[in-house]
């Protein structure tokens, strides 16, 4: 048997424990209360190991509730950032189920609440949302439930946003290189085809003859300006390469390299 020597208060809740053996040990409020621990208490091994087991599951349990008071978390979460405390891996399940059945922990509402977040704030489809959701350690099941939560009208009205956005990002490509960057772009942030193809219907972008021909020239002067180190058939042929990959039509390619020649002779000429 061991007997309590004294009691200090190392800090907010927390005492140390000073037994006769000069052993010590550290307990929470709630466990000096639960065991009545006064001076002069006497305490067997099994006592010893039980209060220090119940000290570090209140411990665990306190941190927890810190953790949680930010902002909600998964369960993967919450065993993670118990884990970096120090909080031993055998004790870390009881604090979890704590936290559980007081419902202070829940994957389902906390996958609904991301969700909703995302869609009303947001800028992802559902694909990257799962994705997310299962970094969080979220399961599929749960993940699938939450996601009832973003119907495709919501979808629909998320995506068009993050179309028009990506519209004056690319205004200054061609028609087609803007609606393959647009697509891609929308690929990316996680929506899916049918969505896609409805958001680009809705952007509506009609290609303009003439600002074609001015992204063109612009973009064709600065290839023209880059190739000009090579002989004329190979210069030709790189500039009507890049252009086209950049989304331009063959007739413009082909009428600005010949504009571009006849300059050139010009320049000659003069």
């Amino acid at each position: 048997m061991e007997q309590v020597k004294r009691l200090e208060k190392v800090k907010a809740n927390y005492y140390k424990v000073f037994l006769e053996s000069g052993e010590t040990f550290h307990i929470s409020e709630d466990v000096l209360v639960r065991y009545r621990l006064l001076k002069g208490t006497e305490l067997n091994s099994e006592q010893i190991a039980e209060i220090t087991l119940q000290t570090q599951l209140d411990h665990g349990y306190q941190l927890a509730l810190n953790y949680l008071s930010y902002q909600l978390r998964t369960k993967k979460e919450i065993r993670d950032y118990l884990s970096k405390k120090e909080i031993t891996a055998e004790n870390i399940p009881a604090i979890m189920k704590r936290l559980v059945d007081l419902k202070l922990v829940d994957d389902l509402v906390y996958g609904q609440s991301y969700v909703r977040t995302q869609a009303r704030l947001g800028d992802k489809g559902p694909r990257v949302i799962r994705e997310k959701l299962m970094q969080k350690g979220v399961s599929e099941l749960i993940i699938d439930e939450s996601l009832e939560e973003y119907p495709f009208e919501s979808q629909l009205a998320v995506a068009k946003k993050v179309a028009e956005k990506a519209e004056r990002k690319y205004e200054r490509h061609s028609h087609t290189e803007k609606q393959r960057k647009i697509k891609q772009y929308l690929m990316s942030k996680g929506f899916s085809g049918d969505v896609i193809t409805e958001s680009l219907q809705a952007l509506a972008l009609e290609k303009d003859e003439e600002v074609e021909e001015d992204l063109l020239s612009l973009q064709g002067d600065k290839l023209w300006r880059k190739n000009q180190r090579f002989d004329a058939k190979k210069r030709k042929q790189k500039v009507t390469q890049s252009l086209y990959q950049k989304g331009f039509s063959f007739d413009l390619i082909n009428d600005y390299i010949r504009n571009k020649e006849m300059e050139e002779e010009d320049g000659v000429n003069d």
